[in-house]
């Protein structure tokens, strides 16, 4: 198995400044999870994603559950909808442990390809519905 767990295309996000710059973003809310996107306004850039998984989602063991679903994820589905040169934060709830992977993956990649903010249920923060 290959040290790299991102599929080949997609950067990752390292860097508590890099967390914090997607945070002034837009959010987009989901059953499962909140995702945060900034365009970094490089279009020639590949996209770069990041996991956030608190404490308070449950222990050592279910949180690093909670990011190998959600990476695989993004392995399969979602990473053909994410757009050059933006980042994602992928902020995890507890409900990813009990979902259906079928629908983990569906809910990811229709939370990425949103129009951002021109749909119902995408709402950008301060903006939409909450």
């Amino acid at each position: 198995m290959s040290p790299r767990r991102q599929p080949p295309g997609i950067g990752r996000l390292t860097r508590r400044s890099e967390f914090l710059a997607v945070r002034k973003g837009e959010r987009r809310r989901g059953r499962y999870f909140v995702l945060e996107v900034l365009d970094r306004k490089a279009p020639g850039e590949d996209p770069r994603i990041g996991y956030t998984v608190t404490t308070r989602q449950g222990n050592a063991v279910e949180r690093n559950r909670i990011r190998r679903r959600l990476r695989e994820a993004v392995r399969l589905a979602a990473r053909f909808d994410m757009m050059p040169g933006h980042d994602y934060v992928v902020v995890a709830r507890r409900e990813v442990l009990d979902a259906s992977f079928e629908d983990l993956k569906r809910a990811l990649a229709s939370r990425i390809a949103a129009d951002r903010g021109k749909s119902g249920d995408v709402s950008i923060r301060g903006h939409g519905k909450t």
